[in-house]
């Protein structure tokens, strides 16, 4: 069983390194989107991603809800996304105000960060990929087959890849698929 926020927290408290990769890797996808969405580059990105988990380091014995951990790194990751663009936009202003004799109206393009909603978007989808992962493989293999490809494949394709008859691929699917909801009920998503 997979270990929850709150039981990692911990063992990264008491300096257990594989708590600290398993939350590194459960939600980098998540934290590192935020930036790029925010239109920053990878540089910048990676950036703000290592300050992100560079403050939970520091903060770590301070969060008073740890299984609300989540929260708090896309709370972080915001608003070190929020202070970049403040500070390049402000850079660009005072840029701006040195190349321009005052008389011009200053045309910024809109830099604003993510709306809330597409954040919330993204937590879903973070939270419904690590579900995936703890699905039984043939289980992970076809929902990632179907649905995480850009174009999903044939029957055929699915057959090969998984050795199931075609038959079976729908009844498999909608059984992977209550797994699924399983999982995601026992986490408080649905």
């Amino acid at each position: 069983m997979e270990q929850s926020d709150a039981e990692l927290v911990k063992a990264c408290r008491n300096g257990d390194e594989s708590a600290w990769e398993k939350l590194i890797l459960r939600y980098q996808r998540l934290i590192y989107s935020i930036p790029r969405r925010a239109g920053l580059d990878e540089d910048t990105a990676t950036e703000i991603f290592q300050n992100v988990f560079a403050s939970f380091i520091e903060k770590l014995d301070t969060i008073e809800q740890p299984d609300r951990i989540q929260a708090w790194l896309v709370t972080t990751a915001k608003r070190e996304t929020w202070r970049f663009i403040f500070k390049q936009k402000n850079l660009q202003t005072e840029t701006l105000r040195d190349e321009v004799d005052g008389s011009e109206a200053l045309d910024l393009p809109d830099n604003a960060p993510l709306a809330d909603e597409v954040l919330l978007r993204l937590e879903a989808q973070n939270q419904v990929r690590n579900a995936v992962e703890t699905l039984d493989e043939r289980c992970h293999r076809l929902l990632k087959m179907l649905f995480y490809t850009s174009e999903p494949p044939t029957y055929a394709e699915i057959t090969a890849a998984l050795g199931i008859p075609s038959g079976s691929i729908g009844p498999t699917r909608a059984r992977c698929l209550q797994k699924l909801l399983t999982v995601l009920q026992g986490q408080g998503f649905v």
